[in-house]
């Protein structure tokens, strides 16, 4: 029997002075989590029981498409991710360490490298592919602003699972299948989700897709087409749109010289000139660091290079577009580095400078669309600018999809919104980004030795219980989705130990237990006032009450914890669970 009388369940009644979230604000304050450093949360058995439901849901729909459950090591030889190249790449969020030998270690933050290093000492031949593995493992990772709770942490349990195939095409059918999975996971956890397109990342390979929670915590933001993202959704650091129409004046045949002193910004030029921002383009030089070869028998890198970057002045570039378009890091140029190659800062243009251009994607579109216009950009003078500038008539350039999506952008011409949310999942096709430099290979039916073709899926359970509190509660407390809650129901006796209210409501607890249900009873000896407060704080789906005046009439109270709708007489005692099954149904 699970008391609450003996349930270690610390309710506070305020949350802590740091706590922005609300899922931080109410995880902390009904008992489920606690604090042991910065990014570094205990769960607590209410909670720990959250979090396992969720483990039971995802277990299942990885068992459903095949995969195999394993455990690796958190504590891994550097070496591996050496040879991925990603002991160098990833900077201060991979947790380095020698052991007594000196050896160098990590704790890992994902399982790339170990999962392939023993599938490289296994698989020989074609015959033995494809198949799948998972686990549910700890993964640390030093970041440098953990916040909100268990949201973003230092060290987390993630499911991360891994497909591999013979070629591109078996990719492609766990691929799905994982969609699939996931899709189910997060209906069956009772969240609000997207499915996006995203970046790879750190991850590498060829393809991604995120899955978001919307909520006003979330740290992404989601762009979305249609009816709940319907027709189109993306992380904003890879959405692409339509921008919104501005008007460009005709330009003459040669760009005019125009003063404009004072106006380093583009806010001050654009109320110097009483012109739309969008309608100026604006200059970001940037330094190019090229990607380090990862895979034996690559290129070496180039050596950095200046690169001036132009977009509309209503726009704002996306670093990781940028970088994926360069094909390397970015960092802003010094201001030294600026006027050696460019010009004054402020004054930033593509005319008369040797710099390579790169010109946004929008900004060209938008040439296009005002045949014979022409833009101001900066004159590389002090207090200059020139007007009428016609990008390809008056410098070359490359172009690049680099901005940042904006409210009222299309698609397809619908128009656009961007909502926050919080990954709580993420999946990708990696190719042969692992297996080649670890040498995870077999041989074909031809007998040639093939690199193995990999996929990369990971769940966050910790982010999908605190999106459910973050998506699901109000001014009293949480109200989970009854898939994940803590328990099914909550039953309250108010009066003290051994009065016939409790020894009712321990029958209730007892025939609820034997028909299935998750059932708390909360037998103490405190008021009524604090029990309900607290019941509602927790947050499970269902509270039956047990009061001597509903007891006298053979009844108990009942009420659904979403939108804390009270059932209206209560529930008989009679064929109590007959109807608590047909409530139940009701409940989300």
């Amino acid at each position: 029997m699970t008391r609450l009388s003996q349930l270690l369940l610390p309710t506070e009644r305020q949350p802590p002075a740091d706590a922005e979230a609300v899922s931080h604000q109410l995880m902390v304050r009904a008992g489920l989590v606690r604090q042991m450093g910065a990014g570094l949360w205990s769960w607590l058995p209410a909670g720990w029981r959250v979090h396992q439901k969720v483990v039971a849901i995802v277990r299942e729909e990885m068992e459903r498409i095949g995969a195999q459950e394993v455990l690796m090591p958190v504590l891994q030889p550097a070496e591996l991710w050496k040879r991925t190249g990603r002991y160098d790449a990833i900077q201060g969020e991979l947790f380095r360490l020698k052991d007594r030998k000196d050896a160098d270690m990590v704790l890992a933050m994902t399982h790339e490298e170990a999962m392939t290093s023993h599938v490289a000492q296994i698989v020989r031949s074609y015959r033995d592919l494809p198949f799948s593995l998972f686990q549910f493992q700890v993964k640390e990772r030093d970041e440098p602003r953990p916040r909100a709770g268990v949201l973003r942490t230092r060290e987390f349990v993630m499911k991360d699972a891994y497909t591999f195939d013979r070629d591109e095409a078996g990719l492609q059918e766990h691929y799905e299948r994982y969609r699939e999975a996931y899709a189910r996971v997060y209906d069956r956890s009772g969240l609000r989700w997207y499915e996006v397109e995203s970046d790879t990342g750190m991850m590498g390979g060829k393809r991604a897709h995120e899955y978001m929670a919307p909520c006003a915590a979330g740290e992404d933001d989601v762009v979305l087409a249609g009816p709940d993202g319907a027709s189109y959704s993306a992380n904003v650091e890879v959405a692409s749109a339509d921008a919104q129409p501005i008007a460009l004046p005709p330009a003459g045949e040669t760009p005019v010289t125009i003063e404009t002193p004072g106006t380093t910004t583009i806010a001050a030029l654009a109320e110097h000139l009483d012109r739309p921002a969008g309608s100026l383009l604006k200059a970001f030089p940037v330094v190019v660091t090229p990607a380090p070869a990862t895979v034996k028998g690559e290129v070496p890198a180039a050596k950095p290079r200046l690169v001036l970057v132009l977009l509309r002045g209503d726009h704002e570039v996306v670093e990781i577009k940028l970088e994926k378009a360069l094909g390397g890091t970015v960092r802003q140029a010094s201001e030294q580095e600026i006027r050696d190659r460019i010009g004054p800062p402020g004054f930033l243009g593509p005319i008369g400078s040797d710099v390579p251009v790169l010109l946004d994607a929008a900004a060209e579109a938008t040439t296009e669309a005002n045949d014979g216009g022409g833009w101001v950009v900066g004159a590389n003078v002090v207090d200059q600018h020139l007007d009428g500038v016609v990008p390809g008539r008056d410098f070359a350039y490359e172009i690049a999809d680099v901005r940042a999506v904006v409210a009222g952008d299309t698609v397809d011409g619908q128009p656009v919104t961007i909502e926050p949310a919080i990954e709580v999942g993420n999946i990708f096709q990696l190719m042969t980004r692992y297996s080649e430099p670890l040498g995870a290979t077999f041989l074909d039916e031809e007998g040639k030795e093939q690199p193995i073709v990999m996929g990369s899926y990971g769940i966050g359970p910790a982010r999908i219980a605190a999106a459910a509190v973050e998506q699901f509660h109000d001014e009293q407390g949480i109200s989970w989705p009854k898939a994940i809650a803590p328990f099914d129901i909550e039953v309250v006796a108010l009066g003290k130990q051994g009065t016939d209210e409790q020894l009712a409501a321990a029958k209730v607890y007892d025939e609820l237990t034997a028909a299935g249900f998750d059932v708390l009873l909360d037998d103490r000896n405190g008021g009524a006032g604090q029990k309900l407060t607290d019941a509602e704080l927790l947050g499970c789906p269902l509270r039956i009450t047990v009061g001597k005046r509903s007891l006298a009439e053979g009844r108990v109270e009942a009420q659904i914890r979403r939108g804390q709708e009270t059932i209206e007489g209560g529930l008989a005692l009679d064929g109590l669970a007959d109807a608590v099954r047909e409530l139940w149904e009701r409940i989300p």
